[in-house]
């Protein structure tokens, strides 16, 4: 028994630690500002020295795990509203290097750059615990972690600069990404994940939301029409992504998914979104609590309310939590296959319905899933074996019901499921 519960502790993936996480935070506060127009050359101050710090930290994962992470600092300059006379935008990343799929990829990201009330002020300290140092620790942290396990397709940690001033570190990214010719399965961008004590004093640790869109934003003319035929505007890429972080959730440490079927909070927008317009599935992370007077604020006290986003705002075992959630997901898709890349449903005027798909390279088996129409989230499904393509279901109706098919790995990881369309016209 002994021996079994032994075995048992060392077959758990390790967990993410709220004080490394306060650690990071603490030296990311200690850079004053981050501001994507302060300075690159002071060796303590500004967002040169937070990206270069980040960059050391990277190197130290790297090291410990004998050289397993290539670190690189990418960069270009942009030009906008909030940088007229032009910056040069440099993110941080860290690839981890699949061992069997290394061209199918995962990225996790925060956004490393911070700000006060004025977009445009440089200068004035802008700690950006939350906004968002809470995303930046928690990349870092899963790096510092998974970078100690091996997976099949390729991870990469990501801390973006520019996101305050025009998404810039994500388009350089998402450009990047497209320039190597990344099969980019899943995009996790996490933006203000530690907060649990609301602008209206609400306090809420038991749950976090995970922004989708519905209709592509990289689709065509064409994509449109099918989606609307099929009735699939709840099952585009990133929606999927989406209800597979609500499904780990639920199997993982308790956390509770608030899934919201639109891109970003309302009117609002993050560093997933250029991801989004060049076609890569990919989800906002965002607290569910946030708080206005510790976002984009000079630190100031007016009227005895204090204003700004520093390190008391965090709440540490809250933000762990929101780690430990985005390393299931990053553990589970890094290590099942990919998905199928068609599935195709036939049965009008029956019945019954044949669910029908591709053979996916390196996958152990399949799971067919479906729901009635009117429901978001799957609720039945059968498994087969990896020799099989196709699924007859016995009175289960075309007409009220959706279906889709995932992939398995050997150790029942699942990918995202891809959603059922018309099979081609003969």
């Amino acid at each position: 028994m002994l021996s079994t519960l032994l075995l048992a502790a060392a077959a758990a993936p390790a967990q993410p630690d709220p004080a490394e996480l306060r650690a990071t935070i603490t030296r990311l506060v200690g850079f004053g500002t981050r501001h994507t127009l302060s300075t690159t050359t002071d060796p303590k101050r500004g967002i040169g020295a937070a990206r270069r710090w980040t960059a050391g930290r990277f190197g130290e994962f790297s090291k410990a795990c004998g050289g397993c992470l290539t670190v690189e600092t990418i960069g270009d300059q942009f030009t906008g509203p909030r940088a007229p006379n032009g910056v040069r935008v440099e993110d941080v990343i860290a690839i981890q290097k699949g061992t069997t799929d290394p061209d199918r990829v995962v990225i996790v990201q925060g956004h490393i750059d911070s700000r006060v009330t004025d977009v445009m002020d440089a200068t004035s300290d802008a700690p950006g615990a939350n906004d968002d140092g809470s995303g930046t620790a928690l990349v870092i942290e899963a790096a510092r972690l998974l970078s100690k396990e091996k997976f099949a397709a390729t991870i990469v940690y990501a801390a973006l600069s520019g996101e305050e001033q025009g998404l810039w570190g994500g388009k350089l990214l998402a450009r990047t990404a497209k320039e190597r010719g990344w099969n980019v399965v899943a995009v996790l961008n996490n933006d203000i994940v530690g907060n649990t004590h609301g602008v209206g004093g609400a306090h809420d640790d038991a749950y976090v939301r995970v922004f989708s869109e519905g209709i592509r934003a990289a689709a065509t003319r064409e994509d449109d029409l099918a989606q609307r035929a099929n009735g699939g505007e709840d099952d585009s890429p990133s929606r999927s992504l989406a209800k597979a972080v609500k499904r780990i959730a639920q199997s993982s440490n308790g956390l509770e998914v608030i899934a919201v079927r639109r891109p970003d909070r309302f009117q609002r927008g993050g560093d997933h979104i250029p991801f989004l317009e060049v076609g890569y599935p990919a989800v906002r992370i965002t607290e569910v609590t946030e708080n206005y007077d510790h976002q984009h604020q000079t630190l100031r006290t007016e009227n005895g309310k204090f204003y700004g986003d520093t390190i008391e705002c965090v709440d540490f075992p809250y933000l762990a939590r929101v780690t430990a959630l985005n390393m299931a997901v990053i553990r589970e898709l890094a290590s099942a296959p990919p998905p199928p890349d068609k599935v195709t449903i036939t049965g009008a005027l029956s019945a019954d319905t044949t669910v029908a798909w591709e053979p996916v390279p390196g996958a152990a088996g399949y799971r067919v899933r479906w729901r009635l129409a009117d429901r978001p989230d799957w609720t039945d499904h059968k498994d087969v074996p990896a020799s099989a393509t196709s699924l007859f279901l016995h009175d289960v109706n075309i007409d009220h019901h959706f279906f889709g098919v995932a992939a398995l790995a050997a150790d029942g990881s699942e990918s995202v499921v891809t959603f059922a369309g018309p099979a081609p016209r003969k």
